[in-house]
C-alpha cells in the first residue's frame, strides 16, 4: 500500500510547520513480511499498516516536517496485569523486551519517508509508561 505524496498534502495542513511530533498511540514494530501478505492479510501486518497510516496522517496533521536526522522515543504501555507497585517502579525505565528497537524505527521511517535511505542519523529509545506514545524530533532542532 503506497502512501500519498506528503509534500502535496502538507500544504493542506492546518498547523504551521513543526520540527517535532507526539502521538498518543501504542508503538508497533515492523513485522517480517512475505509476498503472500498481499493477499493473506495477517493481523500483525494489518496492525502495522494501520500504525504506519496513523504516523503519516498524525505527522501531517501536526505539520511535522522530518529531517534526515531524527530522535525517536517509544513509550511502551505496561501490562495491566502488573501490580501498582511494579508499575510505579518501572515507569520511565528502559524497556528491554520485544519489540526490538530497530523494528520500531523501521515503522517510523517507512511512514515518514518515501526513500528512507537518505536518513543518516537516528537516536532511539524505548521506555515503559502508563500509556503508549511516540515522540519524534528533528535532531538538528535539539543539538
Amino acid at each position: 500500500m503506497k502512501l500519498p505524496d506528503r509534500e502535496k498534502l502538507l500544504k493542506y495542513s492546518k498547523h504551521k510547520e513543526s520540527e517535532e511530533m507526539c502521538l498518543n498511540i501504542i508503538p508497533v514494530a515492523k513485522p517480517r513480511m512475505t509476498q503472500s501478505d498481499r493477499w493473506r492479510k495477517r493481523l500483525v501486518v494489518l496492525n502495522y499498516w494501520a500504525f504506519r497510516d496513523e504516523i503519516f496522517y498524525g505527522a501531517l496533521a501536526q505539520g511535522y516536517n522530518p529531517s534526515f536526522e531524527l530522535i525517536m522515543e517509544f513509550i511502551i504501555p505496561m501490562p495491566k496485569s502488573w501490580p501498582a507497585s511494579k508499575k510505579l517502579k518501572m515507569d520511565g525505565s528502559a524497556h528491554q523486551q520485544t519489540p526490538d528497537i530497530d523494528n520500531l524505527e523501521k515503522g517510523i521511517l517507512d511512514s515518514l519517508f518515501v526513500d528512507d535511505k537518505k536518513v543518516h542519523k537516528v537516536m532511539a529509545s524505548k521506555i515503559w509508561g502508563y500509556n503508549g506514545k511516540v515522540l519524534i524530533k528533528n535532531w538538528h532542532h535539539m543539538y
